[in-house]
């Protein structure tokens, strides 16, 4: 399923292939936690600006609409009308977002129901059930997600529960895969390494969950509290030990430097709501940095938020008229932002896939790194 091309030092260029198609990585995803883009932002839209793969997640979607009704309109790509790979993340998120609303056992993680309080029981087999009946190309292990730092003695504990589940989630998807019910028997599954900061715990992790033979597998518990200079530190321990013919995930990151340089440690997909909510508050990404269209200075400047840029906003507007929109509280405003934030993400990923093809990502990463993180 996944075939390593090429790699310039540990960056990697591959294939994935799925059955709602192929995957070119490095890749980032686009988060449409609630099956759709917040800022108006429509599958249709995605196509247009390069999205490969749409990621929404599993609590949300089965709080509402639910999962069951889902499943009777045919699962989500059929829902959402979008034919390319769907991400669904486990739910084990929440066990971290929710701490408020939610007591961790053995068996799972009872809720309450953020929206209307409603408890909701969720443990391996039930996360598994509801992302087959979602029919997501990629379903995601259930895990529990800690702070950092947290207590040695807790992260052991919280890691081997975690590999528990793991199981529990392999042979759940084995038997849902086999229902003649189940609308995508083709559902793969990526497993999670936990550990926190503590990098024993995280490269002992790696290398049980390596042994199981999943199709992919991320490292979670990240971009949580750390700096980034602890979650590179994590990635260079756990890395040796995750296997080379599987694709590697690092969940929820994150900002364009980030991204460069998970890649220069070995990292094949990302995702993080960052892009799109930082447009809905007028933050935009370009090739020099990063611009707050709100800013006065953009009241009568007549060109695109990036002269370099081909998304649908920098072809057809000017920055003067997107803070216009913002300044009315036009929603046009968001939707014009978020798309070009999602363009200038996916065109990051083809611009590495093309350095690491072309034997230049060295020189790209020292050009755009430290830079696309500057605020002009």
């Amino acid at each position: 399923m996944f075939t390593l091309h090429k790699t310039n030092g540990k960056a990697r260029r591959g294939e994935f292939k799925t059955v709602h198609g192929i995957i070119q990585t490095p890749v980032f995803m686009n988060v449409g936690t609630s099956a759709a883009i917040k800022g108006g932002v429509s599958s249709m839209d995605l196509r247009e600006i390069g999205c490969q793969v749409e990621l929404s997640n599993t609590y949300h979607l089965h709080v509402r609409p639910g999962d069951k009704i889902i499943h009777q309109l045919g699962g989500l790509h059929k829902m959402m009308n979008w034919d390319r790979p769907i991400l669904t993340d486990s739910g084990g998120f929440q066990v971290f977002s929710l701490a408020g609303l939610r007591k961790i056992e053995e068996e799972g993680v009872y809720f309450s129901s953020h929206v209307d309080g409603k408890k909701i029981f969720m443990g391996p087999e039930e996360s598994m059930q509801i992302q087959s009946n979602l029919a997501s190309t990629i379903a995601m292990a259930f895990d529990e997600c800690i702070e950092n730092p947290a207590p040695y003695d807790y992260t052991q504990k919280s890691v081997a529960r975690t590999t528990r589940w793991l199981k529990r989630c392999q042979a759940e998807m084995a038997r849902l895969n086999t229902l003649d019910t189940t609308i995508n028997p083709h559902q793969m599954l990526f497993g999670i390494n936990q550990g926190g900061t503590h990098d024993e715990i995280r490269k002992a992790h790696m290398q049980e969950i390596a042994e199981l033979g999943l199709d992919g597998y991320a490292i979670g518990g990240l971009a949580v509290g750390e700096s980034h200079e602890e979650m590179y530190r994590i990635i260079e321990a756990v890395e040796p030990f995750m296997p080379k013919d599987k694709p590697r995930y690092l969940m929820g990151v994150g900002t364009p430097q980030n991204i460069i340089e998970a890649v220069a440690r070995g990292v094949d997909f990302f995702d993080c709501v960052m892009p799109s909510r930082n447009a809905r508050h007028g933050h935009v990404f370009t090739g020099e940095g990063i611009l707050n269209l709100i800013n006065a200075k953009y009241e009568l400047d007549e060109r695109p938020i990036d002269e370099k840029c081909n998304c649908p906003a920098c072809r057809h507007y000017t920055r003067a008229y997107i803070r216009h929109l913002f300044k009315a509280k036009e929603m046009l405003a968001q939707r014009l932002a978020v798309l070009h934030n999602l363009y200038f993400y996916n065109n990051l990923m083809q611009q590495i896939r093309d350095a690491i093809d072309g034997d230049y990502f060295d020189e790209f990463r020292a050009q755009n790194s430290t830079k696309l993180g500057t605020r002009i």
